[in-house]
């Protein structure tokens, strides 16, 4: 058997070599940058992880399409990279080994796990076939050296696309860039002798068994790219359950490509199943991908800056409205008045049932008679203080009058009807507080029920501020059970937050109220999402 000598490669040119990479752009951004090796090829910017790692094989196979077949007279590109079926630089005559380099010059593809980077070589088969990954996407037609009898070598197909160890890939120089080979297909005469089975893929019988959100991907499903993305993206996602650290970019991205493929295969197999599933993960992709933004500070609506809220996290907006809910169920006493005051002192007590409250907190809500309307809470039982009416009212930060409210005491053996901790209450009532003591409220001397309103309407609004789900507006039945007041005195209510700067664009049906908050009290939102 007759090797490649090492004096032979100066009468040999240097086989082709590129890469092509996918980076991100910088720390705090989820875009990334695409860049070739080559040199004509420019810089591209994608916005997101899964639409640069489209971009980079789309970009690759551009340029196996592009170039021409390879050349029988190169010698391998991956000698200069360490290949370790390339004899070692000894300076002594190489040694005659029948693994060595040997068979026709291919062009062969090969790609991170990880989905960071791919190269493309002109490398001879043998090389091509000890490379772990590497797939052969077309083959020169004379071999570029003496051949060496062996076994087939698996045919490859283009980036991504599956292997068949017990298939044998033409040799044809005009073949296509990424069309399937099979061993069923012989090779002309003189196109030159088949590359080794490459040692590093044992063969097996069957695929190993595949799995995804609780589903196992069939071994035959077709087509093979999509088998081999949904196995892929099971891996992922139990590697990112490994993960110390939540990455909640990464996250969206897994969830993004998770809706795509289960669309996919919902249309392979017509289940209805895989459809609902990939419409909820689209559906987490974008709550992930919010939760990300609002994380980083990187929320803007409109032209604006990003809005920096108060309350933070969707979490903490979710307690809001649920305060606001239980209120309107259980409020002792009618009207405006009675249920402001019950929910400012449901969230001082809202964990434990018990909290501190000094004069200046009852007296800031705008109420006709504060003395009168705590003694009717105390009377009917919804509220218990130490001493009088009186001594509330007057008290001072320095010395806070104790109160209970009985029904939110949580019982020995259970919970209160809150889900929040300790350190949550603090937050949501700062959140209330300022609120309904806004200057322009304050300014206006705006009553209780404007006050009441601007909480509920701070609840109801998307991110950026339109009132409703997807700004549709909020229906007057909900508002009506928030905030007690007819269809009349509604419009009077929205007219004082006009004149007070938190409402504009307002239109009042019989149905729904639409409208917009001002980007003034966008910070004490809890957007719908």
């Amino acid at each position: 058997m007759t090797q490649v000598a090492v004096g032979e490669l100066g009468e040999r040119v240097p086989g082709r070599w590129w890469t092509v990479r996918l980076d991100a752009v910088g720390r705090g951004s989820t875009a990334v940058r695409v860049t070739c090796s080559r040199p004509a090829c420019a810089e591209q910017r994608l916005p997101s992880t899964a639409a640069g790692r489209e971009a980079a094989v789309a970009h690759l196979k551009a340029h196996l399409r592009a170039v021409p077949a390879p050349r029988a007279e190169a010698y391998c590109a991956c000698r200069a990279e360490g290949c370790h079926t390339h004899l070692p630089d000894t300076g002594r005559p190489a040694r005659g080994e029948p693994w060595r380099c040997g068979g026709p010059v291919v062009l062969a593809v090969l790609a991170d796990r990880e989905g960071r980077w791919w190269q493309a070589m002109e490398c001879c088969s043998r090389c091509a076939a000890a490379t772990p990954g590497a797939k052969t996407v077309t083959t020169s037609r004379t071999p570029g050296g003496p051949q060496t009898t062996g076994r087939p070598v698996p045919a490859t197909t283009g980036v991504g696309a599956p292997q068949f160890s017990d298939h044998q890939a033409p040799a044809a120089a005009g073949a296509d860039v990424g069309a399937p080979q099979f061993s069923d297909h012989q090779a002309p005469a003189g196109t030159g002798a088949p590359a080794p089975t490459p040692r590093s893929v044992p063969a097996r019988r069957r695929p190993r068994q595949a799995k995804i959100a609780q589903r196992v991907v069939p071994h035959d499903l077709q087509p093979d790219v999509l088998r081999d993305e949904l196995a892929e993206l099971g891996d992922l996602f139990r590697a990112y359950q490994r993960r110390e650290q939540p990455d909640l970019a990464l996250l969206a991205d897994l969830q993004e490509r998770k809706a795509r493929a289960f669309t996919t295969w919902a249309g392979v197999t017509g289940d209805d199943d895989l459809r609902e599933e990939a419409r909820r993960a689209e559906q987490a992709a974008a709550t992930i991908r919010r939760q990300h933004q609002q994380r980083t500070g990187g929320v803007a609506y409109g032209d604006g800056p990003a809005v920096t809220r108060l309350l933070t996290v969707p979490t903490q907006w979710e307690h809001a409205r649920s305060v606001l809910a239980h209120v309107a169920d259980h409020a002792p006493l009618p009207g405006p008045e009675a249920r402001l005051l019950v929910l400012m002192l449901t969230l001082r007590t809202a964990h434990t049932g018990t909290g501190n409250l000094v004069g200046q907190d009852v007296n800031a809500l705008g109420l006709t008679d504060p003395q009168d309307l705590v003694e009717k809470l105390t009377g009917c039982g919804w509220l218990s203080l130490p001493g009088t009416v009186g001594d509330l009212l007057a008290s001072r930060p320095e010395n806070p009058t104790p109160i209970t409210v009985p029904s939110l005491v949580p019982p020995e053996d259970g919970a209160g009807p809150f889900t929040f901790g300790r350190k949550m209450r603090p937050k949501l009532s700062g959140w209330a507080q300022r609120v309904v003591t806004d200057k322009k409220l304050r300014k206006t001397k705006a009553p209780a029920g404007p006050r009441l309103l601007a909480l509920t309407l701070a609840t109801q609004a998307d991110p950026s501020g339109r009132l409703g789900p997807d700004g549709q507006g909020v229906a007057l039945d909900t508002l009506t059970t928030r905030v007690p007041a007819d269809s009349d005195g509604l419009r009077h209510l929205i007219d004082r937050l006009t004149a007070a700067d938190w409402l504009t664009d307002t239109t009042l049906t019989d149905t729904r109220l639409t409208g917009r908050l001002t980007e003034r009290v966008l910070p004490l939102t809890c957007p719908l999402l």
